[in-house]
């Protein structure tokens, strides 16, 4: 079992380092954005994977067109894996939002703008 489970842990890397490869190709719809594959995690057959991608900068509409065009190239995607991966069956790709990094970076904000207690 611990087999598999090293294994699904490089298979999830190997995608993750191809999406984000291909990301630097496409050219985010503001100047400022940041766009980021945060977490990749394929079911244990490899037929689907979900891919976490995180955003900094933009608007609430950049970020959708971002995702538009996401799932838009999501068989392109899927054709590079094929291709550079020696894969049985190729995942189907299915982007999602990851909110994480923006949660964290909010939180060190109220932490920094609280007054300080002392002990």
């Amino acid at each position: 079992m611990a087999e598999k489970i090293d294994r699904l842990t490089r298979v999830n890397e190997l995608i993750k380092r191809e999406i984000a490869n291909l990301l630097e190709k496409i050219t985010p719809p503001a100047p400022n954005m940041l766009i980021s594959v945060t977490e990749v995690s394929a079911s244990v057959d490899l037929r689907n994977a979900t891919v976490s991608i995180s955003i900094f900068g933009g608007s609430g509409s950049d970020r959708n067109e971002v995702f538009r065009t996401l799932n838009a190239k999501r068989v392109d995607f899927q054709k590079h894996l094929a291709r550079h991966l020696a894969f049985k069956h190729t995942p189907v790709l299915n982007f999602k939002p990851d909110h994480r990094l923006e949660l964290g970076d909010r939180v060190l904000e109220l932490l920094k703008d609280s007054p300080e207690t002392e002990a």
